[in-house]
């Protein structure tokens, strides 16, 4: 297993060069850019130097005066020594400095929904399979459909319309209320949860259905397995054929798709965090996209290709642990 670490750790290395270089040319082809607007505003101050020379020595500070290929040696080689990303020029300070400051905003939020969408979508699945074909499992398929089908954007601005605008139980956006400062600290950390609950509705809603048939399909397989059948000759209770055999093995197949949302718990929700305005990464890279913030959305883009990698690598892991029977070679 050691080996296979170092192997995977060594091989994911290789894999981040090459998809900086990618993610690095991508940014530098985007189509609006910070530099552009903010030689544009510069050059219609009074007295000012004219547009293309303040663009020419933007270009320059920020190293965007030289060609793709050598602008990413540059860059490439100021992070490995440096560790330093460049600063972001949307919010005028260090790209990591504003990571620190709005990532636990996103891993909140996308924790709160993660939880509740294992403990939702995991028992409905085992109890649509238990019960194929009955009521219960039709309406547990209708409710796994309607989270697939319905868009974040759509499903928010109902909760927003019912329970902000008719209800007024929310605010309509923001992370604090109004008192927020005035507040103790165990009275600040209720206020962000209690601003929150929408938002992890949100996420939780559209993301169950796929986690819950998921769990169906799987358990309705190994359910007709020889070995199930077995179990229920010998006597054994449902209870314990269910949830000791059969259970364990659907639990590979979940751990890859569970394995897969590492991202999203530190790569944020960009379309959620947007409507309600959470202060979270997602909204800030949405922020930077538009502003053409280069250094940001580069790092952002890098960290979530990161996070890919060390999820397949858990994922590949923790097979091992559930199942004895697998071996990493």
């Amino acid at each position: 297993m050691k080996k296979f670490v170092i192997r995977r750790l060594l091989l994911s290395i290789v894999i981040l060069f090459f998809v900086s270089m990618i993610i690095y040319a991508i940014m530098r082809c985007m189509p609006t850019s910070f530099v552009e607007q903010k030689a544009m505003a510069l050059s219609q101050k009074p007295g000012a130097k004219s547009y293309q020379e303040w663009l020419d020595q933007l270009n320059a500070a920020y190293g965007l005066d030289v060609g793709i290929v050598q602008g990413y040696l540059k860059w490439f080689v100021k992070l490995i020594t440096q560790r330093d990303f460049g600063d972001s020029w949307y919010f005028n300070m260090p790209v990591l400095e504003k990571f620190s400051s709005v990532i636990w905003y996103s891993f909140a939020l996308s924790l709160a929904s993660f939880i509740l969408e294992i403990i939702i979508a995991i028992p409905l699945g085992v109890i649509a399979a238990r019960k194929q074909y009955s009521g219960a499992d039709y309406a547990i398929t209708v409710f796994a459909l309607i989270g697939i089908s319905l868009p974040s954007f759509f499903f928010a601005t109902i909760l927003k319309w019912i329970f902000a605008i008719k209800l007024q139980w929310f605010d309509l956006y923001g992370i604090v209320g109004r008192n927020y400062m005035n507040l103790s600290t165990g009275a600040k950390i209720l206020d962000m949860a209690y601003h929150l609950v929408l938002p992890a509705i949100t996420l939780t809603i559209v993301s169950v259905g796929s986690l819950m048939r998921y769990t169906r399909t799987n358990m309705l397989e190994v359910l007709n397995a020889d070995y199930i059948r077995t179990a229920r000759a010998k006597g054994l209770s449902e209870k314990r054929v269910v949830n000791h055999h059969a259970f364990r093995n659907i639990l590979i197949p979940i751990i890859t798709l569970l394995g897969g949302t590492l991202p999203g718990l530190f790569g944020g929700a960009m379309i959620t965090e947007t409507l309600f305005q959470i202060p979270g990464i997602g909204y800030t890279s949405y922020q930077c996209i538009i502003q053409g913030d280069i250094p940001f959305v580069m790092f952002y883009m890098l960290f979530f290709a990161m996070l890919i990698l060390l999820g397949n690598l858990i994922a590949d892991i923790l097979y091992a642990v559930v199942d004895p029977r697998v071996r990493v070679n």
